[in-house]
């Protein structure tokens, strides 16, 4: 599993530079209508949204830095179309870091295909020296009925650990930390604000998660 202290170091360093000697850090944020800032469709609220939230966090851990959070994301999308525009969208912004979040869209074209399409995107990345961070998918209602819905999105989570682990990128295992707040809250309706969307408690558990790799050293 990778280091979540050391996987950003040389990031880090550029982050804590103070003026003149600091340079505009870029963090891309790819993905469907969760990063896009889909509350309870069609209400878009992106100040609320995950990217935003993990730009407030970066901030307040690194004061000198110019950091900018990019949102890519298109809601209803999946990975096939997120990989088409990949160099276009992503890789045009010279991003430092890039999240990629298809996973709760994904179950519509299946694993093996969802496999080839993350794949494709990470393989451009490091071509580009440039560092991913993927999410495991967050929660929809499909857990209250445990239905194929719901083994399908555990499916994804589980095939997305596998492809952190086996190219070495980074992990927010936000279907992780989403059951981790069930089982002590009892109250998945707390995190969701719509159907598949995340509520702000949502969202503020998925800044956290990738935030765990953005730690001064």
């Amino acid at each position: 599993m990778t280091n979540t202290l050391n996987y950003l170091g040389a990031i880090h360093d550029q982050l804590q530079k103070q003026w003149p000697d600091n340079k505009t850090v870029n963090i891309v944020c790819h993905g469907h209508s969760v990063p896009a800032g889909y509350f309870a469709t069609p209400y878009v609220n992106s100040l609320e949204a995950y990217p935003q939230l993990l730009l407030k966090i970066i901030k307040q851990r690194f004061p000198f830095a110019v950091a900018n959070v990019i949102v890519s994301a298109i809601g209803g999308e999946n990975s096939e179309s997120g990989m088409k525009r990949f160099s276009s969208d992503v890789l045009n912004h010279n991003p430092a870091v890039v999240t990629i979040d298809y996973g709760l869209n994904d179950r519509g074209i299946g694993l093996p295909k969802a496999m080839e399409f993350w794949e494709n995107m990470i393989e451009k990345a490091a071509e580009s020296d440039v560092k991913i961070i993927l999410l495991t998918p967050s929660w929809d209602k499909s857990y209250f009925q445990k239905d194929e819905n719901w083994k399908n999105l555990e499916a994804h989570a589980g095939q997305i650990r596998k492809l952190a682990e086996k190219h070495a990128t980074g992990l927010a295992d936000v279907f992780l930390k989403f059951g981790e707040y069930v089982k002590k809250e009892e109250d998945l309706v707390a995190l969701l604000s719509h159907v598949n969307h995340p509520s702000e408690i949502g969202h503020r558990i998925i800044a956290e998660e990738i935030a765990k790799y953005f730690i001064a050293r």
